[in-house]
């Protein structure tokens, strides 16, 4: 695998899970950005993610409706489906470019990286040349946008792209054109579709899929309520996860429902650390009180009557007992015929130093 790089974090196979927290859809200016940063911060977040939008350039089309559903009741879980124009769900995500800019000093300033989207080459150099952030995404509806996937990769930073709703030839595609613009600093989304995504449309094998048909990263965006899909994606091989959070999931508006609040996102991450712990390695890797500890119940050879002095040792002469810490029983053929260095009584838990 090509680990990807973004600051001064490593993704990839070996790397502690790289933890995005996406803050785009959820905030509703500066101020409340900036407290979804706060959140990612105290939850132990690598990096926060926003979402660069100019809606009067970005929608051709303003009465484009768009269907979601939001959370009415925390308690009970009922839900209603609210339907409204695109432009209006995108409106409310809109910042100034110098509000950009604050929120960008602010992350600095809180130690964890921002990460933003883009639409337009004019954004791509604002967030890259301007402000010096260290990873583009590129949105799973512009994987067929080719002449901006190349203007990004050109900029030489990490290149998030993705595939929701893709075919693989269109992911294919889009990582060669990356690699052509001479950019392997490349991370690829598995991004299931949905608000929230439904099971049957998760699909969460194609995280191995794709593993194994590229060499770079795999990151999972997780549109999904609690962290269970989070939790498999990372036993299936997500180098990344990406999970939206926000201030109160009853917010109506637009992937409130499934996202996290602070309590949450600080057992969210608790969660993935302690999975980590647990996979472990792919090797039998045993700790020294672990090789200490498996002699309990093994066995080893113990004396079953009283012997003598150089007497020669027969197979009737010995069984194998728990606890195992003397001589196992995989070398019962080295111990048959030896002599014994001195007197022994029944019950003795032989040792290689009692014999000749």
């Amino acid at each position: 695998m090509i680990p990807a790089k973004i600051g001064k974090h490593k993704i990839g196979d070996g790397h502690k899970t790289f933890i995005v927290f996406e803050a785009g859809p959820t905030h509703t200016g500066l101020e409340s950005a900036k407290k979804l940063v706060d959140m990612a911060v105290k939850a132990g977040a690598h990096a926060i993610k926003f979402q660069m939008i100019d809606v009067d350039r970005l929608m051709g089309d303003r009465e484009y409706t768009f269907e979601y559903k939001v959370l009415v009741d925390k308690k009970t879980g009922k839900t209603e489906t609210v339907s409204e124009p695109l432009y209006d769900i995108l409106k409310r995500r809109e910042l100034k470019r110098e509000e950009w800019a604050e929120l960008k000093s602010y992350c600095d300033k809180k130690g964890i990286t921002f990460i933003s989207t883009a639409c337009f080459e004019d954004e791509i150099d604002f967030l890259v040349d301007e402000l010096e952030t260290p990873s583009i995404k590129i949105n799973s509806g512009d994987v067929n946008y080719l002449s901006l996937i190349e203007y990004a990769a050109k900029k030489d930073v990490n290149i998030q792209i993705d595939t929701g709703n893709s075919e693989i030839w269109e992911i294919e595609r889009a990582i060669n054109i990356i690699e052509d613009a001479g950019n392997q600093n490349i991370i690829i989304h598995h991004c299931p579709s949905g608000y929230p995504a439904y099971l049957d449309s998760i699909h969460l094998n194609m995280i191995k899929t794709l593993k194994t048909m590229f060499e770079y990263p795999i990151g999972f965006s997780d549109h999904s309520p609690g962290w269970t899909m989070d939790i498999a994606a990372v036993a299936l091989g997500a180098n990344l996860l990406e999970k939206t959070i926000t201030l109160d999931k009853t917010t109506k508006s637009c992937e409130h429902m499934f996202s996290l609040e602070e309590d949450e996102a600080i057992e969210f991450i608790k969660t993935i650390r302690e999975l980590e712990i647990a996979l472990g390695c792919h090797r039998r890797k045993l700790s020294k009180e672990a090789r200490i500890g498996k002699l309990k119940g093994r066995r080893g050879a113990f004396i079953i009557r009283d012997m003598k002095r150089g007497e020669e040792i027969k197979k009737e002469d010995i069984e194998f007992r728990r606890p195992g810490y003397g001589i196992p029983p995989d070398m019962e053929k080295c111990v048959i015929g030896r002599k014994l260095k001195k007197d022994l009584k029944a019950g003795h838990m032989l040792t290689w130093s009692d014999l000749v």
